[in-house]
């Protein structure tokens, strides 16, 4: 038979020097790793791929890590939900599995609690995971007395969940909500057409409160990194100059358009006779530069194509 060829002496590859790795001996490499991580308490991160209920009802999270699966309670996600009075979300566990859901393909840092080696199965805590990352990053302190993570410092972080309006990033074992205001110096109509669970982004740290590793709270933008290349780019607009432009938003009756020179542009009003809608290509004429605010002032002359 061919495959007991294969078991009784290591496959012979091109290379001859080289021994050609089997599944099982990778997956074995892996799983003797996973075991190590252990013993040592190291920090592993895999991917949020699943979410289920357990038997008892329970709620679990499911983490691949290298197709290893692994379990972590909801208990030890740390998802963190106000309850009381002044925040009633109802029940409990329907909260948790809709924040769940909104960061499924998201990283997660985790720490290994318990092993069964018959049947190769993992679980873990997210929240040990990131206690001890708040310790190191946020309380630990260089020869200067600094944190590694501290005010107006660029830190990567990863985007953990999207909304329309907002970014929810977690920065060395810390989450905190971006809103669109700061993710960028455009106009940002919906922060899903930019930004993706599972992206690595570069964050400005604006403020940062560590008390304890229970008790660490951060502000962060985007916009600051990137910088703001509207100003330069108004240089380029001109009072009655007709331009092409995005409407990127729609509120109270104002319109908020990217123009393609790369401006930012509020009209509040259109002539033509169809209305507009998010994402509708239009024409819009510049009748005031709001240099203050760095926005161009003007009226949508008409719809050159719509967003249907």
């Amino acid at each position: 038979m061919p495959n007991e060829m294969i078991t009784n002496t290591t496959v012979l590859t091109l290379d001859s020097d080289t021994v050609l790795e089997t599944a099982q001996s990778k997956a074995d490499l892996i799983w003797h790793e996973i075991q190590n991580a252990y013993r040592t308490r190291k920090i592993l991160t895999g991917m949020l791929g699943g979410i289920e209920r357990t038997e008892t009802g329970s709620l679990i999270a499911i983490i691949y890590y290298k197709d290893f699966r692994t379990v972590i309670p909801v208990t030890e996600m740390m998802i963190n939900l106000v309850q009381d009075d002044a925040h009633d979300y109802g029940e409990l566990s329907l909260r948790q599995n809709k924040i769940l859901n909104n960061m499924l393909g998201c990283e997660i840092d985790f720490i290994v609690k318990g092993l069964d080696a018959k049947t190769r199965s993992i679980v873990a805590s997210r929240k040990e995971a990131m206690l001890k990352k708040r310790q190191i990053f946020y309380l630990e302190k260089d020869a200067n007395g600094t944190p590694k993570v501290h005010e107006d410092r660029v830190v990567q972080a990863r985007v953990v969940a999207v909304a329309e309006k907002v970014v929810r990033a977690e920065i060395f074992g810390v989450e905190t909500s971006i809103l669109a205001r700061d993710l960028s110096f455009d106009w940002l109509g919906d922060a899903r057409e930019r930004f993706h669970i599972g992206d690595h982004i570069l964050v400005r740290i604006l403020e940062v409160n560590a008390q304890d590793p229970v008790h660490v709270i951060v502000r962060a933008d985007v916009k600051s990194v990137e910088g703001n290349t509207s100003k330069e780019n108004m240089k380029k607009c001109k009072v009655q100059g007709k331009y092409a432009g995005t409407v990127e938003d729609i509120h109270k009756g104002t319109v908020f358009v990217r123009l393609s020179i790369g401006v930012n542009a509020i009209a509040h009003s259109c002539y033509d006779s169809r209305t507009v809608g998010k994402k509708d290509n239009v024409s819009f004429v510049v009748t005031h530069i709001d240099e203050e605010r760095n926005v161009a002032v003007g009226i949508i002359t008409r719809i050159i194509k719509q967003n249907l």
